[in-house]
């Protein structure tokens, strides 16, 4: 039969929290339905691009923000394609945003939402009048111009970050990485079915190297243990739960999830 494009949706919590976890969600098409599915009791931020499918799911009372990664990607093609000195100007001030970022990597939400309000904050104001103005001499269908819009029109969740020490500035590109060099290596997954089931195994792999764990050692020992362990005992298995066979540990109670998301659809 002829084959079909299907999409991988990421979901992970941030790198903000201690027991971490990222979800493939294997499905047809890329309808704004499956992250409704996914998080349709989530309760909290989603980092994400502007793709119109997560519009339901922010009305629903969940709070959007935007990804600078994203932002700074328009700004770095239209730099590249065309040598826009404005694109490229652009770039090197969104990467002090960055700087400051990888500065207030270590903090505490508390902390690092004083440190954005007193060092960030200054920084996306500068840049925000400076893209205002340069985007006056721009003609509508000049590629800077379209990058600058995009970032402007999206202003508001761009800068939610600033309010709150639990929200990233960009989204999921990391965890994307896995699967875009395995796609290139084995091409199709043969049907739907196998296509989840790939899904929640590289789900599996990934959460658990989120979580510090060599991913050959953490199967071995699921794969191992979970013919004998009784439904009640199975959360033990989870990627942030589990510990190695030579740790002596008792089994830690399920966290909730937290309520900072981020997603994204490869």
């Amino acid at each position: 039969g002829k084959t079909k494009k299907a999409y991988v949706w990421v979901y992970r919590t941030t790198n903000f929290v201690s027991q971490r976890a990222v979800y493939y969600d294997f499905c047809k098409d890329r309808s704004g339905e499956n992250v409704r599915r996914v998080l349709q009791d989530f309760k909290g931020t989603t980092v994400t691009d502007d793709f119109s499918g997560y519009h339901a799911l922010h009305r629903g009372g969940v709070t959007a923000a935007l990804c600078w990664a994203h932002a700074r990607r328009k700004l770095f093609e239209a730099h590249r394609d065309t040598g826009s000195e404005i694109a490229g100007q652009a770039v090197v001030l969104i990467g002090e945003l960055y700087q400051l970022e990888r500065e207030a990597r270590g903090l505490a939400p508390p902390e690092r939402q004083r440190k954005r309000q007193q060092s960030s904050k200054p920084v996306v104001e500068a840049l925000h009048a400076w893209l205002v103005a340069k985007r006056q001499g721009l003609v509508k269908a000049d590629a800077t111009a379209k990058a600058i819009d995009y970032a402007l029109s999206n202003w508001k969740t761009l800068i939610r970050f600033l309010d709150d020490g639990n929200v990233p500035i960009d989204t999921a590109e990391n965890s994307i990485r896995p699967l875009a060099v395995g796609r290139r290596n084995w091409l199709f997954v043969g049907s739907q079915q196998a296509g989840e089931r790939a899904g929640n195994i590289l789900s599996l792999i990934e959460s658990a190297k989120l979580n510090g764990h060599d991913p050959w050692a953490y199967l071995k020992d699921v794969f191992e243990r979970l013919p004998t362990l009784k439904d009640r005992d199975l959360a033990q298995l989870l990627p942030h739960n589990w510990k190695p066979p030579t740790a002596s540990a008792s089994p830690e109670t399920p966290a909730s999830v937290p309520a900072t998301a981020i997603a994204q659809a490869a």
